[in-house]
């Protein structure tokens, strides 16, 4: 990367009481360079300003350049958000994985919906997956001299002709080359297994697993976890002959698949490092297995347990609220929209809050249509489907969501419709909601 293709850090937000509020960095700033080095992304700025003192050459919103220095304690944070993590620009996809969700959206939205990242910087700081195919030398290298681990990896099959044929590329087969790079060295990954019937399914995911388990040993394992995932299809995914749904049939033939896998690892290890995504007891119509089953939520980010650790968090919350007999002073009538996916595991819910003296919420189930979907998670559901599913309905005082619906840090739908939009056409105040907290008090009226 050269250094003339490093942009200034574009800061958007500064953090009250901190260093950099105190010496007065306003947003529309931008870091030039720190101790004469300019940060190529988040991880070299948290590097280079862990120093005790730094120099950063700072570029004003007009353009103007100033020189400060700042003496601090080692470690201590100045307090910037940045509009990015990445300064130079996202490391793009070099694959063609059939399946991959980025060509499954309609043309004609926003611009960042179409970005495929397989950037192992944001794979170690957010937790996004990669494929390691298109790693250069130098960011090997940069990856082992920072200790950047653990990184998500999407394996998918490590059989090298298989998995060349599934991400259309030639450089997938290295996959378990890659993977005792990362062991020789002491670094870590998480695994996620897409899992497409007729393809990476079958014998063919027996011997991933196994082949990944066999790197779930030692003080630091090389495979921390795996994370079997179905593969997710819409209605606008290019015409392939290639792919075909998860049907019930498959989900429970994969669950029981995995279940004895993870069954023998138990016996013969102690431990299990292999995880079955929520959606495939959902697809299969199957019960969640219990907290325990999860051991400390490994996989959590990728769909496994979410669901048990929301239930399980939801249940201590409102059993305090019921012991303590609390109750609204007036009552209280609103409408929760879920994707149909959960609906199900979330009916208990919906009956706990009802429990609760003056209060009404009734839990509507939507799929998507935009997607193309008879069976759609609650992430998926777009402006347009929440519309079509809630107009001529009762809605009550108002409408909750759960936050996953919109864009992170705004109000956007994945079709691009606002939150705004929507409750101005239905008339009815929204609110978004993010994990149990949020979810019991907005009921209540405390948010």
């Amino acid at each position: 990367m050269s250094k003339t293709s490093i942009k200034p850090a574009l800061i958007t937000k500064i953090i009250p009481d901190s260093i950099a509020a105190e010496i007065g960095f306003e947003p529309g700033d931008a870091i030039a360079s720190i101790n004469g080095q300019q940060p190529r992304d988040l991880i070299d700025y948290q590097y280079i300003c862990a120093d005790e003192y730094l120099e950063i050459e700072v570029i004003d919103a007009k353009g103007k350049t100033h020189n400060i220095e700042i003496e601090k304690d080692y470690d201590e944070d100045l307090g910037l958000e940045f509009s990015t993590a990445l300064f130079d620009g996202l490391i793009q996809c070099n694959n063609r994985c059939p399946f991959c969700f980025i060509d499954q959206q309609p043309p004609g939205k926003r611009e960042t919906l179409y970005l495929k990242d397989d950037d192992y910087r944001l794979s170690f700081l957010y937790g996004s997956y990669l494929t390691l195919t298109n790693l250069l030398q130098r960011e090997w290298e940069r990856i082992e001299q920072m200790r950047l681990s653990p990184l998500y990896v999407s394996v998918h099959t490590t059989e090298p002709e298989l998995r060349s044929r599934l991400l259309k590329n030639s450089r997938a087969g290295k996959i378990l080359e890659q993977i005792q790079w990362f062991q020789q060295r002491r670094l870590q990954i998480h695994a996620q297994v897409v899992v497409c019937p007729g393809i990476n399914d079958g014998i063919h995911l027996e011997r991933t697993l196994l082949d990944l388990a066999k790197f779930h040993t030692g003080e630091i394992p090389a495979v921390a976890s795996v994370a079997v995932v179905p593969v997710g299809l819409t209605r606008f995914r290019p015409s392939s002959d290639e792919l075909i749904p998860v049907t019930t049939e498959k989900a429970e033939e994969v669950i029981d698949q995995v279940q004895e896998i993870q069954a023998k690892l138990r016996q013969t290890s102690g431990t299990n490092c292999i995880w079955l995504a929520d959606e495939w007891f959902l697809i299969g119509r199957r019960d969640l297995p219990p907290a325990s089953e999860y051991e400390d939520y490994p996989q959590i980010g990728n769909g496994v347990g979410s669901i048990r650790q929301f239930i399980s968090q939801f249940e201590a919350a409102v059993k305090e609220i019921l012991a303590n007999n609390i109750c609204l002073s007036t009552k209280r009538k609103l409408t929760w929209v879920v994707g149909n996916a959960v609906e199900k595991a979330f009916a208990a819910i919906a009956e706990r809050l009802n429990q609760i003296e003056g209060l009404e919420v009734n839990m509507v189930a939507l799929s998507s249509n935009y997607w193309g979907q008879s069976i759609s998670v609650t992430g998926l559901l777009t402006g347009q489907d929440l519309l079509d599913g809630l107009q001529g309905r009762d809605l009550g005082e108002g409408i909750i969501l759960p936050s996953v619906m919109l864009k992170p840090g705004d109000n956007l739908f994945l079709d691009d419709m606002t939150l705004e939009e929507l409750a101005e056409r239905l008339k009815k105040p929204i609110w978004p909601v993010a994990g149990v907290e949020e979810l019991i008090l907005t009921a209540m009226g405390d948010r």
